[in-house]
């Protein structure tokens, strides 16, 4: 049986609460000898600010390159909001994301049934929704130089982003894609803007060639980054794998998220080069939804992000494709019940904490093995 590494991360505000049902999972598929889980725990964030003065330390960053997988919970909180910029509890993600060489941003948008009705669009909209966004992490106008503000001589101030890619950043983002989408539909679909930007052309004739050179079998399609928003709104499902950069990425996950109906529902996965040695990838899983200061510590949060980003380990990291589908099941087993976190309550529905979501989820896990 094989033994996976894994880090816990649990972070600020909810990451704790949230990451403790998390662990419940964990425990119950290592009791049924799905795998073995060697776990170490970190501080990252706020927490790693007050105890090392640094959003994550040397030690656990170590950890953290040791690892098979990083299951991250959230950071930050107005606790925090007066340290210094470099220290900030977000800069204990943006350290891991760059040290782990996780270049590949998956945000999958998923409608459960029994959710269809809290999404703000109609239900016939999203009903079976299931789409991923993959979005370049570590390149694009986030990173490129020079980035400043500088004052000019008439007094005026500039500010200056610079939009930079890459031949090789953009091919093996592509390659990530269409491997993907190999595995779902067969679709991928490629957003940019080339009317107006030179990394937009650059952008399109990258994925184009490797999709006529490796890829030729599976369907490509090109659009613009603006109006895939607005198709994302008014169709979504047209959608199966869409391929982006950082800051269309950064958008277009944020627009496709909501079209669940809550964040509190929505897991991501973010992975590193492939290690020609091992088959093996660096990767951090983490919920899209932030560290919810208001309701910390009240036991309220909903864990079903931060349990799905498990499922998305077991899926991408450790190759667990039937514990992954059990335990995505098993979810929408207990939505389908009627029970809800305070998030996603509704009529007719029963609202339940945090731990009880997680404790029914066990449970549905249980019954589903038999």
């Amino acid at each position: 049986m094989a033994t996976h590494k894994l880090l816990i991360l649990p972070g600020d505000g909810i990451g704790p609460e949230v990451m403790a049902e998390v662990e419940k999972v964990v425990a119950w598929f290592g009791r049924q000898g799905v795998a073995a889980f060697e776990t170490e725990r970190g501080l990252v964030g706020g927490s790693a600010y007050d105890a090392h003065g640094e959003a994550i330390s040397n030690g656990d960053m170590a950890l953290a390159q040791a690892a098979d997988a990083v299951l991250f919970g959230a950071v930050g909180g107005p606790k925090w909001a007066d340290v210094p910029y470099s220290k900030r509890p977000e800069a204990g993600l943006l350290r891991l994301r760059k040290d782990l060489g996780l270049f590949a941003n998956l945000r999958p948008a998923i409608c459960f049934p029994a959710l269809a009705a809290a999404s703000s669009l109609k239900p016939e909209v999203v009903e079976g929704l299931d789409i991923l966004i993959v979005r370049e992490l570590t390149g694009g106008v986030y990173f490129g130089e020079p980035k400043e503000i500088v004052t000019l001589e008439d007094g005026q101030q500039r500010g200056i982003d610079t939009q930079v890619y890459t031949t090789s950043e953009i091919e093996r983002i592509t390659r990530v894609a269409f491997e993907l989408a190999r595995t779902r539909r067969n679709k991928v679909s490629s957003a940019e803007k080339h009317n107006v930007m030179k990394t937009g052309v650059l952008w399109k004739q990258v994925v184009t060639r490797i999709h006529k050179a490796e890829f030729a079998d599976m369907e490509l399609e090109h659009v613009l980054a603006d109006n895939c928003a607005m198709q994302l709104v008014r169709w979504p499902k047209q959608y199966d794998v869409i391929v982006c950069d950082n800051l269309f990425g950064d958008i277009l996950s944020d627009v496709a998220a909501m079209l669940t109906g809550s964040l509190g529902m929505l897991p991501s996965a973010s992975l590193g080069a492939e290690d020609p040695a091992t088959g093996k990838r660096k990767a951090l899983y983490e919920p899209v939804h932030g560290s919810a200061p208001d309701i910390a510590g009240k036991g309220a949060a909903n864990p079903i992000a931060t349990i799905s980003s498990f499922s998305m380990a077991l899926r991408y990291s450790f190759k667990a494709i039937e514990a992954a589908d059990m335990l995505d099941k098993a979810v929408t087993n207990v939505l389908a019940s009627g029970l809800r976190t305070a998030d996603i309550r509704s009529d007719n529905t029963h609202v339940v904490g945090t731990a009880g979501m997680g404790d029914a989820i066990v449970k549905e896990l249980q019954h589903l093995a038999g």
